[in-house]
């Protein structure tokens, strides 16, 4: 672990993003009136690599925060991907990775077509527990009966309301419903930008049903987010408890995050303009 808390320790303490973010958790932290009792981190190198003026190092972080709020205790859990690149003339960069967007279409933002559906559709009720329980098994790993994403964040929330019980329907066309294939999957299942709107549109099956604020949503519940305000949405997460505040705490994938504060304002992706979407989820 030598390598990584050299690496780790020059992006905190001599890099102006590392002090960012710092600033934004300390920030975040006080305005939940949350203690920061400790930090814990490991690393796992990804790969190296030399060329004739630059050596690359990709890291993966794993941090751990020990918060006291009130007199509750809770561990919050980040997994980071990063890169330390060195220049044959002395310079250093160490920086956050960004993932690509890898599910693309014609249509960069698919609409939500409702369809028709072949099957009679049965009855259900949302499983909030097996839900939550499903986050909490796979926030840093991969289930292997589907297929792991660059950008997974969706992805992995589908899986998650797919525990709950939530049915799919909509196979094989990718614009209509929410459904997982062997070779194949609807835009709705896998796109943060799509997906919101199958919430927002649906009328059977799965369905979001929007509220106001964060405080009213549950252990199951959805939000999606704009982080640019710019009507692309491009990340989701799960509720998977609540704080002393009753606030929403959250699980993700891209970064893997488990326990995470629903606002994400300490994340490099936040903006001022950034837009919310609360969904308490139902199946019809």
């Amino acid at each position: 672990m030598g390598d990584i808390s050299t690496y780790w320790h020059r992006f905190f303490h001599g890099n102006k993003e590392g002090q960012d973010w710092w600033q934004k958790k300390k920030e975040l932290c006080r305005k939940r009136e949350a203690q920061l009792v400790k930090i814990k981190g490991k690393g796992l190198i990804l790969s190296k690599q030399s060329y004739d003026t630059t050596n690359r190092t990709e890291y993966a972080l794993h941090l751990e925060y020990l918060l006291k709020q009130g007199d509750f205790f809770y561990k919050e859990e980040q997994v980071i991907p990063y890169q330390f690149v060195k220049s044959a003339n002395g310079k250093e960069r160490h920086e956050y990775i960004e993932k690509p967007f890898v599910e693309k279409s014609r249509n960069p933002f698919p609409v939500f077509k409702q369809g028709n559906q072949k099957e009679p559709y049965r009855e259900t009720e949302y499983n909030r527990l097996e839900a939550v329980k499903y986050a909490e098994r796979w926030w840093n790993s991969f289930n292997p009966e589907y297929l792991r994403f660059e950008d997974d964040c969706t992805n992995y929330i589908s899986q998650c309301l797919r525990a709950g019980g939530g049915p799919m329907w909509g196979e094989p066309v990718r614009e209509q419903g929410w459904w997982y294939g062997s070779d194949s999957w609807s835009f709705s299942w896998s796109v943060a930008h799509s997906f919101r709107w199958y919430l927002s549109g649906s009328e059977r099956g799965i369905r979001g049903i929007e509220v106001e604020s964060p405080e009213e949503l549950n252990p199951g519940d959805v939000i999606c987010y704009d982080f640019d305000g710019d009507g692309a949405w491009n990340h989701s997460t799960i509720v998977v408890r609540k704080d002393v505040n009753n606030m929403p705490l959250v699980n993700a994938h891209t970064d893997n995050s488990r326990n995470r504060y629903w606002s994400y304002e300490d994340s490099t992706a936040w903006t001022p303009e950034i837009q919310y979407k609360f969904f308490r989820i139902e199946i019809n």
